[in-house]
């Protein structure tokens, strides 16, 4: 399957161009030595690989070269460049951040695709009843008709980085938003079970692009400080999305639920006419103008480029003089250990088994003795906010605090629920076992919200390099998605032989995620992009 700037956002700098420069001498004074006493708190190997060290040390690595002195002047015809080469300090904002409108307006149009992820995720489970009455499906078709979802997502996974490399991000977001569009007409239009599972696999195919390329977007535009909130909006909208689905879905045929589905791809192809292209991707091709004048528009017309520009520019150079990528360089020891990290956290995500009741939950709430309707409800209620506060709490806290603690919350609320199933097979606590059930998915899904669904994703979009990003994120993205599909087209089967041991099977998964975490997974939380790839080289 509208974010608040986080407190240190909050207040802005007003531009060099109108402060009094008293105040612009005092901020660049004090901002300068708090970034110098941060980075000698650092540790000495992320010191010697930072985008500040020598030179001699850098090219040892293959990094692209130290960024140019701040106080050499600036290139560019940016009021911040003019006030560098003046003499005057560059207005850089508060933590080094200019204009962030338009980097929140664009992160808002492009979760439009992670809603329309939420919406085709959720749609199954409060369609159910209806669809198996008006089309006659039996369990297991309908149990195919879920699961297909991901077949489609398997292959729009294989395609997604190559399309987001030739076509651009935006363009492959509304290629993506398209076949959406066509998926959920197939859906409305159906009278037979091979027209809902052709729906099915196109929608399926629009959520497999999607689940790659929005992540990938919002990490190459966001600044640094931010990049870790921003990106858990992708989680936020797909919970909202799921959300909408279920919550809504209690009210309205499952024809007319098609509409919530349509809303997210038409908002987000009208609404990628209005932001500018990665100023990544721009560079990565070769479009220098474009990439100064996306970047400019990113960081605020005020802002100074010029350092970030040029250390974005250095990194992709170097990468540029390497061999073009190929899926054997995956496993090379410069790469292997980010392929491992970003896959094995899909497949715990998939183990944990959080397709099986995304699709399933009426039916695992009913198999409870628990009403249904009202579970979906909850669940679509307590998503929302539990995964705002993982944003939150994303640059603040870090990566892998937030993972320890999700994989630890759904590791309790798998094994309370199968205990509940436990109980209920064995004649015990009867009245206990609804409750249990419930408590059981809704610790399931508030702790999953908070770091196993938006973390995993996160750091896919940030530790891969430039060249590799499309191979190894495509790579990522269908493991994800071949895992959705086992599980949950297994799940059905799996709670035939035995609905407490499925559940003590999902609780061992995350009790292994726990300590897979706490041994590989690195941190990568106030880093800009290239300083990842610096800190992930010296470890290998």
């Amino acid at each position: 399957m509208a974010l608040p700037a986080p407190p240190r956002m909050a207040a802005t700098l007003p531009s060099s161009a109108v402060a009094p420069a008293l105040l612009l001498r005092r901020h660049t004074g004090s901002s300068l030595s708090s970034r110098g006493r941060r980075r000698w708190q650092l540790p000495a190997a992320r010191r010697r690989e930072g985008p500040g060290a020598p030179l001699g040390m850098r090219g040892a690595r293959g990094l692209p070269p130290a960024a140019p002195d701040r106080c050499s002047g600036a290139r560019g015809a940016t009021p911040a460049a003019a006030a560098a080469a003046a003499g005057e300090a560059p207005y850089r904002g508060s933590e080094a951040q200019g204009s962030l409108w338009m980097v929140l307006l664009a992160t808002s149009v492009v979760v439009c695709g992670s809603l329309e992820f939420g919406t085709c995720v959720g749609y199954s489970a409060p369609a159910q009843a209806g669809i198996v009455g008006d089309i006659g499906l039996s369990n297991s078709e309908y149990g195919f008709f879920a699961s297909v979802l991901a077949i489609g997502a398997m292959i729009g996974a294989l395609t997604s980085g190559r399309l987001a490399d030739v076509l651009g991000r935006k363009m492959t977001m509304r290629f993506a938003a398209v076949v959406g569009i066509f998926g959920w007409l197939t859906v409305y239009f159906a009278k037979d079970a091979m027209m809902l599972y052709a729906g099915r696999v196109l929608l399926g195919y629009c959520t497999g692009v999607l689940s790659y390329v929005v992540p990938v977007f919002i990490s190459e535009i966001a600044p640094k400080d931010i990049r870790g909130g921003l990106a858990t909006s992708n989680q936020l909208f797909i919970c909202l999305g799921c959300s909408a689905a279920y919550i809504i879905g209690a009210l309205l045929s499952w024809r007319s639920l098609v509409v919530v589905g349509l809303v997210p791809c038409v908002v987000l192809l009208v609404g990628l006419f209005f932001i500018p292209e990665s100023p990544r991707w721009l560079a990565n091709i070769g479009r220098e103008k474009e990439f100064h004048a996306s970047l400019q528009k990113f960081r605020g017309k005020d802002y100074d480029i010029s350092e970030e520009a040029t250390e974005i520019k250095g990194y992709i150079e170097s990468n540029h003089r390497l061999p073009k990528a190929r899926i054997q360089d995956l496993f090379q020891r410069e790469n292997i250990y980010a392929v491992t990290v970003g896959v094995s956290l899909m497949i715990f995500q998939q183990l944990g088994g959080i397709n099986a009741l995304g699709f399933y939950t009426s039916y695992i709430f009913s198999s409870a003795g628990f009403s249904g309707k009202l579970g979906i409800t909850l669940i679509g209620i307590i998503q929302i906010p539990i995964t705002l506060v993982g944003a939150l709490l994303m640059d603040r806290s870090g990566r892998r605090a937030l993972l320890l603690v999700s994989s630890s919350g759904t590791f309790l609320g798998c094994f309370l629920t199968g205990l509940s199933f436990y109980f209920k097979a064995q004649g015990l606590y009867s009245q206990l076992v609804p409750t249990l059930a419930l408590c059981g998915i809704l610790v399931y899904y508030a702790a999953y919200s908070v770091g196993m669904g938006p973390v995993p994703w996160v750091i896919m979009s940030e530790i891969f390099s430039i060249n590799m990003k499309a191979i190894a994120g495509g790579l990522v993205t269908l493991v994800s998605w071949i895992g959705s599909f086992a599980i949950s087209y297994s799940f059905n089967f799996l709670m035939g032989w035995n609905p407490a041991g499925t559940f003590f099977l999902f609780s061992a998964a995350s009790l292994v995620t726990v300590l897979f975490v706490a041994k590989l997974v690195p941190e990568t939380k106030g880093r800009t992009l290239e300083e990842i790839q610096a800190s992930l080289q010296a470890s290998t």
